[in-house]
């Protein structure tokens, strides 16, 4: 915490400016922000929920080792499998190196398509305490062996507001409401109506949404899969097996990874499973379109991928950067 402030301090009197670069996922992302970091001197911090697990680099579609030693990326791959990186701990994490990069004279782009992280980074969030790992195994172990509804009914009897206000099979919510009513006592309700006790950044926020055209992202979605499958995403997901992580973990639940675990387990095969995973990536993708449409304002949208649309928006972003040294 002194080094931020220190830091801070050093950086007073100028304006602390942020790129963020969203869209859905397969809209070229990664590679925009790669461009805008080459050629404005920037540094990547990765918003992607599944993007921080360690473990996950090939389904999750990081960078590739060779693309993060270009130029530095943060946030990527920092978080064990076994664990969970909530909005809030992923915004702490953020806000430290968005002030380094910016003490350094560089410019932060934040990239990637979770749209809570994205939204706690300009508006905060209200900290909710950690929940002991005693207590999280408790509900995990009440779903396995009853159900969600077994779990609902619970949350009813301890958190009826919370319970009314879910629904009955929403299971990582009810999970969710269930651990913090049981480990603190208070509502979920009540610790997300409190005060803001991580702030957003005090920044200007200059965002860059890719919207393609939905037919040609499934179409990018559905390639992507099938060259996810030939750089190795079946012995990802047999990795992943083999350390007996919880499957209501978030990274078991990341896309492809349910579809690829029923496929390695014996319950279908290859065919339906890569079916089964090009399906939820096209239903992510077009809830994540339809978020970004209703939750946030950006500055430039752009219908193209990454790749093609760095061109077009450059001239605008030479014009919020103008104190920015620029490479030809």
């Amino acid at each position: 915490m002194q080094n931020i402030v220190r830091e801070m301090a050093m950086n007073r009197g100028k304006e602390l400016k942020i790129v963020i670069v969203t869209g859905p996922t397969a809209s070229g992302k990664s590679q925009l922000a790669t461009n805008i970091s080459t050629h404005f001197g920037g540094e990547i911090i990765n918003a992607d929920s599944m993007q921080v697990y360690r473990d996950l680099r090939i389904l999750s579609a990081r960078p590739k080792p060779e693309e993060e030693m270009q130029l530095p990326h943060h946030l990527y791959g920092v978080v064990a499998a076994s664990k969970r990186c909530s909005a809030g701990e992923w915004l702490r994490m953020a806000k430290a190196v968005i002030y380094d990069i910016h003490s350094r004279g560089t410019l932060p782009v934040v990239c990637g398509g979770t749209g809570l992280y994205i939204k706690v980074l300009m508006e905060g969030i209200a900290q909710i305490p950690s929940v002991p790992e005693a207590l999280a195994s408790e509900g995990r172990s009440l779903l396995q062996l009853h159900g969600i509804q077994a779990v609902y009914q619970r949350l009813l009897e301890l958190d009826k507001n919370a319970a009314d206000r879910l629904n009955p099979n929403d299971t990582h919510r009810i999970l969710r409401a269930y651990e913090v009513i049981r480990a603190t006592g208070r509502s979920l309700n009540e610790w997300q109506s409190g005060s803001l006790s991580l702030s957003p950044l005090n920044a200007c926020f200059i965002i860059v949404c890719l919207m393609p055209d939905r037919v040609a992202l499934y179409r990018k979605i559905e390639d992507r899969i099938d060259e996810m499958l030939q750089a190795g995403a079946l012995e990802e997901v047999a990795a992943l097996n083999r350390l007996k992580i919880d499957p209501e973990m978030p990274v078991m639940k990341a896309l492809g990874v349910p579809s690829f675990r029923n496929y390695l387990n014996g319950n279908c095969n290859l065919e339906n499973s890569v079916k089964d995973a090009k399906q939820v990536t096209r239903n992510y993708a077009k809830r994540q379109m339809t978020w970004f449409r209703n939750q946030i304002k950006p500055d430039i949208v752009h219908a193209n991928f990454g790749a093609e649309a760095f061109d077009c928006i450059k001239p605008i972003l030479a014009s919020r950067l103008v104190h920015r040294k620029q490479k030809n």
